[in-house]
């Protein structure tokens, strides 16, 4: 099972139908904030919560990727996870957030690192990619600061409630990844 500690002292592991309730409270404190930018937080239900571990685990069984809590000593503060992984051109994408009253901390730097370590080392696939609205700088200072490429802007790429966003796509190759982060404990 994926569990991996993070030199924050935070952990990342995977959800279980137990989690439901603490991710769903969550989501609901952080509706304001996280529905501008994620299409499914304005809607998000206990139900969907519930479908969505057991779609993430499915996903963990048929190794196309897994989506992790991230969590502190008490309690979730956010996510992480593989969108999904594409064997035959050995690349996969990320996606994550956080709650608010956590950021600026590192925290999903060291996630989304340890993702990408997973992928590009553990995995030994060639491309990780990372795609963000223009305007959500948060977001997007992640892979800036991880040393991802900006490959260009997708126009009108997503909607969310009945706005349209542009992204920023931004991609790590294996051969650029030069970390040394330890993998964790399959």
């Amino acid at each position: 099972m994926f569990d991996f500690v993070l030199a924050d002292g935070h952990r990342l592991r995977l959800p279980e139908e137990s989690d439901a309730e603490e991710l769903y409270a969550l989501i609901e404190a952080e509706r304001e904030h996280l529905a501008p930018w994620l299409p499914w937080a304005a809607g998000q239900t206990l139900d969907a919560t519930v479908a969505f571990i057991r779609q993430g685990r499915q996903q963990f069984a048929d190794n196309d990727g897994f989506h992790a809590l991230i969590v502190d000593d008490r309690r979730i503060i956010g996510m992480v996870g593989f969108h999904r992984v594409d064997w035959l051109h050995r690349s996969t994408s990320i996606g994550y957030w956080l709650a608010s009253a956590d950021q600026g901390r590192g925290t999903m730097t060291a996630a989304v690192r340890a993702l990408v370590d997973w992928a590009l080392r553990g995995w030994e696939l060639n491309r990780v990619e990372i795609r963000v609205a223009v305007e959500n700088r948060r977001s997007r200072a992640i892979p800036e600061r991880l040393g991802f490429r900006e490959e260009g802007r997708l126009r009108e790429v997503e909607r969310v409630g009945e706005r349209y966003f542009d992204h920023i796509v931004y991609s790590m190759l294996a051969e650029d990844w030069g970390t040394t982060t330890a993998l964790p404990s399959n």
